[in-house]
């Protein structure tokens, strides 16, 4: 495995502990096709189908907010709107569903983790 995959690996394990820590409950983590790929698949408190991106990265390197492009915004929909339609029993339609962010910088040992809700129209 090399350092970037590792650092994902990582990230994405940070990211399900904020949410288990916030009240989300994981569904799913990585799910993929062929097209692309989520990395977290949860619920929200309020019950909302949450579509969440992990982005993470080190010092030295462009913030993790930034590395979310137009392209993998547009894929993230794709493939949220496709499981939304294959999984409906999963949507509750007084919430539905929505894509956020959780982006996490690495300074040295410590990291910060910064979380953007509903990030796509």
């Amino acid at each position: 495995m090399t350092f970037r995959q590792n650092l994902g690996n990582l990230g994405e394990d940070i990211a399900c502990d904020f949410l288990l820590k916030n009240g989300y409950k994981i569904i799913e983590r990585n799910f993929r096709r062929p097209y692309g790929e989520i990395d977290i698949i949860c619920r929200a408190p309020d019950k909302t189908l949450v579509f969440v991106e992990v982005k993470t990265t080190r010092e030295g390197q462009i913030k993790a907010e930034d590395q979310l492009t137009k392209a993998k915004l547009k894929k993230l929909k794709k493939i949220a709107c496709l499981y939304a339609g294959h999984y409906p029993e999963k949507i509750f339609d007084e919430v539905g569903w929505r894509i956020d962010l959780l982006a996490i910088n690495f300074k040295k040992e410590n990291f910060s983790i910064n979380y953007y809700e509903n990030i796509v129209e």
